[in-house]
């Protein structure tokens, strides 16, 4: 498993090692050992959550508030997304810049998101499937949502045509 620790150092950038030949291919999609060492601190997992999304469907940003925040390690099933993560921590270094990457079944890459960032992606094919394991249960109350399109953050989205739900599109910059 290789780990890349971006531009924002707290996320990290993760791709397996992936076992080809003609039968198909084999990999380690997660281990709990090598992730604790890479980002430097014991994570336990709680829920998984799955998405299916039409090209163009835009979820996010999202995050929740203490006690339920959540750090997120996400990857794409099926299909392709270009994830981005909003450093949202008063007095962090990288308060308000955004990091995105390309997240799709054929990279098989996966990012970890700790708490303290906002998050959401863009479908960029269609049919695609998302996981995130998150380490803490989702709780409503404490779901914020931020407009994605903030110039806050100036997020760079790739030109397709995009659609969001009301509570998304509606959300504060």
């Amino acid at each position: 498993m290789k780990i890349t620790t971006l531009k924002i150092p707290d996320i990290k950038l993760i791709e397996p090692e992936i076992y080809e030949d003609d039968r198909g291919y084999f990999f380690e999609s997660f281990n709990q050992q090598e992730f604790n060492e890479a980002i430097g601190t014991e994570i336990s997992f709680v829920q998984d959550n799955q998405s299916k999304s039409k090209k163009g469907v835009l979820r996010g940003l999202h995050y929740q508030k203490e006690p339920y925040a959540q750090g997120k390690l996400v990857r794409v099933l099926s299909g392709e997304v270009f994830d981005v993560a909003v450093d949202i921590r008063e007095g962090s270094e990288t308060y308000g810049r955004w990091i995105g990457e390309i997240l799709s079944d054929q990279n098989k890459k996966q990012l970890w998101i700790p708490k303290g960032f906002a998050h959401g992606f863009l479908a960029l094919k269609e049919e695609t499937v998302f996981s995130y394991k998150v380490n803490n249960y989702y709780n409503s109350e404490h779901e914020v949502s931020i407009n994605p399109f903030s110039k806050s953050f100036s997020i760079t989205w790739p030109k397709i045509n995009i659609f969001m739900s009301k509570k998304d599109r509606d959300a504060l910059g």
